[in-house]
């Protein structure tokens, strides 16, 4: 098994040597450990869950995945979001043994282990690959950002709170009532 001790650069190879389920992702050719998320990461991942369900029951389009599922972008980033969406027209090119390529969406919600990561460099890395729409929940603040790719750049299209709800642009209809996933 590969210890990320041995090396100073990872690519896809090393990562692939790593057992099923080892904590890590490949980000910017550094393995990065991802310990087990806080309750309350899981907690907003039900209640999201939940809200995708309802959101499906009216248009069973694309497809909707969780972590852990390996999203591969090049040889030096291989990730796992908390949730991504691939749109219809595009799953049998992105869907693989793993996903290869940009989801149209993806959604992190943040913890004191991947913040860092998911506010820079994913965000970063998922800007660089195209994902269209990127949705960031922040369980501390009680509050999620939406961006939205323009020309390039991620631009952000809403901000909102606890009592409010952040609308997709990308999937019409599809809205997450911050309410929901804050009373916990």
């Amino acid at each position: 098994m590969l210890t990320a001790e041995k090396k100073k650069k990872y690519t896809i190879e090393d990562y692939n040597l790593l057992e099923e389920g080892a904590p890590f992702q490949l980000i910017n050719n550094d393995l990065i450990m991802s310990p087990s998320p806080l309750a309350v990461h899981q907690q907003i991942l039900f209640a999201l869950s939940e809200i995708i369900v309802l959101y499906n029951m009216k248009d069973r389009q694309g497809q909707w995945m969780y972590a852990p599922m390996d999203v591969k972008f090049d040889d030096g980033n291989v990730v796992q979001p908390d949730i991504l969406y691939i749109t219809e027209g595009r799953k049998t090119e992105l869907i693989k043994e793993r996903v290869e390529g940009a989801p149209d969406l993806i959604i992190e919600i943040l913890s004191p282990s991947n913040a860092y990561y998911d506010l820079r460099q994913k965000k970063d890395i998922y800007e660089k690959y195209g994902v269209k729409e990127y949705i960031i929940i922040d369980p501390v603040q009680e509050n999620a950002d939406l961006y939205i790719l323009k020309d390039g750049a991620y631009v952000l299209n809403q901000k909102a709170q606890k009592t409010e709800s952040l609308n997709s642009v990308l999937l019409q209809g599809f809205s997450i009532d911050l309410s929901r996933l804050f009373t916990i």
